[in-house]
């Protein structure tokens, strides 16, 4: 008796197919939200304007991201996303040094490959933070708290110097974004048309050797 492949079906093709082409809107539509929102504010950035740089009709906007709002949060959700993520891997048992030069690093790439995503954050938090007052909840603070008792795991165990795990991650945040938040401020002041990828390269050696240097740690080679 024959077998029959579902997964071989035009149906499941196709179905496969248009997953992928709503994916490809999808990071467009975000992508040149979050040009539009660096630039002009919430307040001073339209729908069509995204649909434009986007370079997709209007009504294909409102297929995927139904009003503005939906659509700006989702923009800082998906940085929120990437940032935490990149956070929920350490562990008691990892090597500090290791651990924490690794986590800069993540960062970092962050605040090079999707700055305008990083300023849009920035911008919310500075208003008040009205549009994420919902996601940093009881949820969110406990999970803090679960990353700041690692890093006081650590400290107990003699692995790093006492200092405050809390503001140690407020440290690394400020210092990492930066990089994207204020790089006009950075280009200005080197003559530059634009923070570079040596740039980066070079503010992250030095943010892990002061960073790690502070906590007793040995950078890792």
């Amino acid at each position: 008796m024959t077998t029959f492949d579902a997964t071989l079906t035009p149906a499941s093709t196709a179905g496969k197919r248009t997953g992928q082409i709503r994916q490809k809107n999808e990071e467009l539509i975000l992508s040149a939200a979050a040009e539009e929102f660096a630039r002009h504010g919430y307040k001073g950035t339209s729908m069509n304007a995204i649909a434009m740089r986007a370079g997709l009709p209007k009504a294909n906007l409102h297929y995927y991201f139904t009003n503005k709002l939906g659509l700006y949060v989702e923009v800082m959700r998906h940085i929120l996303e990437l940032w935490d993520n990149a956070f929920d891997h350490l562990t008691v048992e990892d090597d500090p040094a290791v651990a924490l030069a690794g986590y800069i690093r993540t960062k970092m790439a962050f605040s090079r490959k999707q700055p305008q995503a990083s300023k849009i954050f920035a911008m919310e938090i500075i208003s008040g933070c009205e549009c994420l007052s919902s996601h940093f909840n009881e949820d969110y603070r406990e999970w803090f708290r679960g990353r700041a008792a690692v890093l006081q795991a650590w400290i107990d165990a003699g692995k790093m110097d006492p200092i405050d795990p809390m503001h140690l991650i407020f440290l690394i945040w400020s210092s990492t974004q930066h990089y994207a938040d204020f790089s006009d401020q950075i280009r200005r002041i080197t003559g530059q048309r634009r923070v570079t990828k040596d740039d980066f390269e070079r503010g992250t050696e030095t943010l892990i050797q002061v960073i790690l240097k502070g906590c007793g740690l040995n950078p890792p080679r």
